[in-house]
């Protein structure tokens, strides 16, 4: 095997395939990424037996033929090389990358014990690679970190026809963003339940692609796989197990008062306050008379208290939020002014994004935070 490569397309393509690889695999092979350089491209492939990630780019190959590599090493190393062409070459059972004047040598590992890898499932929908990103990066953040729990861990994807809609929740908050695709055979209808993590990473890093193709195996399929591919770039994954708790019915009807605060100085004051607690304790909010007061801490210990105009309508309202999951929400809805929605000191608010003070309330994203309990 022999070929040369501009390093730009082979960093892009080695970051991505590493972002599969295990830091404690099962089997060795696994620490590895396969380099299969056949016609006039080169193929990269690796995997942690849950998620497997490909990707393909042109290359001047003088001899064909199939290593596999230890794929972190390499990642370092293509990374730290300057903006020039890159050779790599077998040499019996060593690998030889040069750039220039730099010379590395890597050992190979036993392709034989490496698994094959699964291919994508047929296409589901097509969606612009920076909506897709922009969508679940909104709805990852109210995902849950807790494995033992692993159906909150993951992101509900429900397809309907021309409509995604993609929601999370860590059970004290809940996001849901609703957008439009274009569906690759009309009336197309499943539900998938995928790791945060793992479509989280592959939004943000598909960002260079004009559009991402989406892959979801049919319900009753016995291999479980999502796919995203955009720019030469695969990545399939297991669907988690289990049920994805119903939500609708916990988004508010009766609207009791709603708030609208600009985003940037409500955001600011929030953390400001929140410096003399600890990030778990409740932030108290109370809403009347046209201005918002923030307070947190009691007692003997630090307090602190600031006040913002606002806009209300309805009934005035205090409340607490853990500060933490208010500052992302208020950085989730991604515009200038955020507006509240409120049934009861004690019933979950809803978050949801306005361009201007007056505009509709943006209705394809929202944000549901449960409040918490405080002594008055």
């Amino acid at each position: 095997m022999k070929f040369t490569v501009e390093q730009s397309a082979l960093v892009d393509g080695v970051n991505w395939v590493s972002r599969s690889l295990s830091t404690r695999p099962i089997m060795t092979a696994l620490l590895g990424i396969v380099i299969d350089a056949s016609g006039d491209e080169v193929f990269l492939s690796g995997s942690d037996l849950e998620t497997s990630s490909k990707a393909h780019f042109a290359a001047d190959i003088k001899e064909k033929g199939k290593v596999l590599v230890p794929g972190r090493l390499l990642a370092e190393i293509t990374r730290s090389l300057p903006n020039k062409p890159i050779s790599i070459s077998l040499d019996g059972s060593r690998v030889l990358v040069t750039s220039g004047s730099a010379k590395f040598t890597l050992p190979t590992l036993s392709l034989t014990d490496y698994p094959n890898l699964p291919e994508l499932p047929e296409p589901t929908g097509v969606i612009s690679s920076d909506t897709f990103a922009n969508a679940v990066a909104q709805v990852a953040i109210a995902a849950g970190r807790d494995d033992s729990l692993p159906t909150l861990t993951g992101v509900h994807v429900e397809v309907n026809e021309n409509t995604v809609t993609l929601a999370a929740t860590d059970r004290y908050r809940l996001a849901v963003r609703e957008i439009q695709w274009q569906p690759s055979q009309p009336g197309v209808s499943t539900t998938a339940l995928l790791r945060a993590r793992t479509i989280a990473d592959a939004a943000k890093s598909l960002v260079g692609a004009k559009n991402v193709s989406v892959s979801l195996a049919p319900t009753a399929s016995n291999d479980r796989l999502a796919g995203f591919s955009g720019d030469g770039k695969t990545m399939t994954s297991r669907m988690l197990d289990g049920t994805f708790p119903p939500y609708r019915h916990l988004l508010p009807q009766d609207i009791t008062s709603t708030a609208v605060i600009e985003v940037a100085p409500f955001l600011d004051s929030v953390r400001r306050v929140a410096l003399v607690t600890d990030k778990t304790v409740p932030l108290r909010l109370e809403f009347a008379n046209a201005q918002l007061s923030l307070e947190a801490g009691a007692g003997e210990d630090a307090q602190a208290t600031e006040i913002l105009d606002i806009l209300l309508t309805g009934e005035p309202i205090s409340i607490a939020f853990n500060p933490t999951f208010l500052a992302d929400g208020l950085q989730a809805v991604g515009t200038p002014f955020v507006q509240i929605s409120f049934t009861g000191s004690s019933k979950p608010a809803i978050l949801m994004g306005k361009a201007e003070s007056n505009s509709p309330a943006i209705e394809n994203y929202r944000y549901l935070l449960m409040p918490m309990r405080y002594a008055s």
